[in-house]
């Protein structure tokens, strides 16, 4: 893996750091014991509880975001981090491209509450065929607008295929209309702050890189089902596809699988970290049956995986909520390739059936991160360290979904401090 370090400087001492907690999470990949049990670092606001600044501030401040999520690199010590910058500090960014899935600390939220999705309906079941047959179309005349109010001329714009000799000329009669050019003058300002934002990002991986840590991943993805559940048909509006619009699905599904697939591999290697978060939203037990989970969820995210692994590189699916039953069918990818990420799944069983296969990583209670004491938090990873690594498990560990914004800074260090004690 590159570590990229621009302007700092990056000791031999930092180096070997560096080395050697990469080394630890590619020996659990592999399922290899490592030196000792790895610790990842995932947060979205924690950084703004640690660093005594609000949730707005992370959104909007570059500067007190970066020094926040720096201070708590530094003190932790964790042996990968997620891009914590990229978890929050785009505000402006979001506000000039106008995007309405989201609401955001200081944006339709409280200074201090964290982030609302807002489930909707963004594409229509009637519009199946059209997303099948050009979701790039789809995309420009329909979906961009719906998502992004800097898009709103988008709809205007001519249809391209099609587009040819004098009908090209003429076709492009559009891009003159005021409402087209107000929504590229919107974009190229939303570019403009995201090319912003972009470069605080690279100086915060920079400076963490050149003090020894290493990003835990490079790149972000998507289950095709969730891409298509959560972006396009909303939740009420995929659970009635199930049943009424059940071979469209499957077909959304698998084209869908392809170019989230290639763009992933696209961004992943351009980054230089061959792991990917693949956050799970609708695999958990309670939302589907084991026979829609393997009809629909299963078939198209296992060819993407194996695409990914095919690609060099390593997939890392959070699956969220309770996956237990799920268990015997995930396991069916190649051994040795991929970190599968537990939330309230029971990760000691999840290492029975799946421990010859993948690394794990997880899984402290949120509940027991927020409300608990030291104590329990140092019992907790007791318990993981003697069930699962004392046994040849190969555990990453880390909160359910990282360390919720809430957590007393005590019950981090307690997180920290037991790993070191148990597994160290």
């Amino acid at each position: 893996m590159s570590n990229m370090i621009g302007p700092y400087e990056q000791s031999d001492a930092n180096k070997a750091a560096y080395d050697g907690r990469w080394q630890r999470i590619m020996d659990c990949v592999k399922l290899k014991q490592p030196d000792r049990m790895p610790v990842g670092f995932q947060s979205f606001f924690w950084p703004a509880t640690y660093a005594g600044i609000t949730y707005k501030e992370m959104m909007y401040d570059y500067e007190k975001a970066k020094k926040a999520c720096f201070d708590v690199v530094a003190e932790f010590e964790p042996d990968g981090v997620y891009p914590l910058l990229m978890g929050t500090g785009q505000g402006l960014a979001l506000e000039k491209l106008d995007f309405k899935q989201l609401q955001w600390p200081g944006h339709g939220v409280g200074d201090m509450q964290p982030y609302q999705y807002l489930d909707r309906e963004y594409m229509t079941p009637d519009e199946y065929d059209e997303f099948l047959f050009d979701p790039t179309g789809f995309y420009i005349h329909k979906y961009l607008p719906r998502v992004a109010g800097a898009f709103e001329g988008f709809d205007k714009l001519p249809i391209f295929p099609g587009l040819h000799y004098f009908r090209l000329v003429n076709g492009i009669r559009s891009f003159a209309l005021p409402e087209v050019r107000a929504s590229f003058e919107k974009i190229v300002a939303a570019a403009e702050e995201v090319n912003v934002f972009f470069g605080h990002h690279i100086d915060w991986v920079n400076r963490i890189n050149a003090a020894g840590f290493p990003l835990f991943n490079g790149t972000n993805s998507v289950a095709p089902y969730d891409f298509i559940a959560d972006y396009f048909r909303g939740a009420t509006g995929m659970m009635k596809d199930l049943f009424r619009h059940k071979e469209k699905l499957k077909l959304v599904l698998d084209k869908a699988a392809v170019f989230l697939t290639r763009m992933t591999i696209a961004n992943a290697q351009a980054s230089g970290n061959p792991i990917v978060f693949i956050p799970i939203h609708w695999a958990p037990d309670a939302f589907m049956s084991p026979k829609q989970f393997e009809e629909f969820w299963w078939p198209p995210f296992r060819k993407m995986l194996i695409s990914l692994i095919d690609a060099d590189l390593i997939p890392m699916p959070m699956w969220e909520a309770d996956c237990t039953r799920r268990l015997e069918v995930i396991k069916d990818i190649p051994a040795g390739k991929c970190i599968y990420w537990f939330e309230r799944t029971d990760i000691v069983k999840a290492y029975e059936v799946l421990g010859d296969v993948v690394a794990l990583r997880g899984n402290l209670s949120p509940s027991l991160l927020t409300t608990g004491t030291p104590d329990e938090v140092d019992g907790a990873v007791k318990h993981l360290v003697d069930n699962i690594w004392n046994k040849g498990g190969k555990l990453i560990l880390d909160g359910a979904f990282g360390i919720p914004d809430e957590t007393p800074v005590a019950n981090v260090r307690a997180m920290f401090a037991a790993a070191r004690k148990y597994a160290g």
